[in-house]
């Protein structure tokens, strides 16, 4: 399944300029609409940043896959607060995998970012990443891109709307086509088409 969409930014210049923060009221909607709107947008946490190239919609109710089906906890309970916060958590017991808050408050869903193409600090990105031999593999997974951007757990529960860490609009348009998969690595739920990435991108996860 394939959608066709428009949002600025298909294949962004290393060190671009940026534009607006995305605003709360772009968090506080459906999930689905939350992952593919993010396609395109820039993730940027301090001086690093690199434009969303594929995301994962969690969601809530009988998303067995999401950690949201196991009802407020203290892990889990900024997915249910206000939309446009930062959910990081552990997995492996060693890397960080981060998610945005979507939906209106006490409604659970999230977005995992899965893959980023670099577009600023990569000398940075590439001293927190040296395993990483091409640009193509420094940010091209959810545990990949937060060891490149310098994301942990300090930064769960942030607001993503304002801070050092947040998502802009980049400067200029054009369209790019939105492919649609099952989630990856994942037991529960594993067919639901809940993967979106930019077709032909090649700094995605996996094709």
């Amino acid at each position: 399944m394939v959608f066709r969409a428009p949002p600025p930014g298909c294949r962004p210049s290393q060190n671009m300029r940026f534009g607006p923060i995305l605003n709360r009221a772009f968090y506080e909607r459906p999930t689905v609409e939350v992952a593919r709107g993010l396609l395109g947008a820039v993730l940027v946490h301090g001086p690093a940043a690199g434009m969303i190239v594929e995301t994962e919609a969690y969601l809530g109710g009988d998303d067995l896959a999401s950690h949201s089906a196991r009802g407020i906890t203290s892990r889990t309970q900024v997915i249910f607060g206000p939309p446009g916060h930062a959910y990081v958590y552990l997995i492996y017991g060693m890397y960080e995998c981060l998610n945005l808050v979507a939906e209106p408050p006490g409604q659970p869903g999230c977005v995992l970012i899965r893959a980023l193409e670099p577009v600023n600090g990569i000398e940075l990105m590439r001293s927190r990443r040296p395993a990483a031999r091409r640009l193509g593999d420094l940010a091209s997974g959810p545990a990949k891109l937060t060891m490149a951007l310098g994301v942990t757990r300090a930064q769960n529960g942030a607001d993503v709307t304002r801070g050092a860490l947040v998502v802009r609009r980049p400067t200029g348009k054009c369209a790019f086509e939105i492919e649609v998969t099952p989630r990856i690595g994942i037991g529960e739920c594993a067919d639901w088409p809940l993967r979106f990435l930019i077709r032909g991108n090649p700094f995605v996860s996996r094709r």
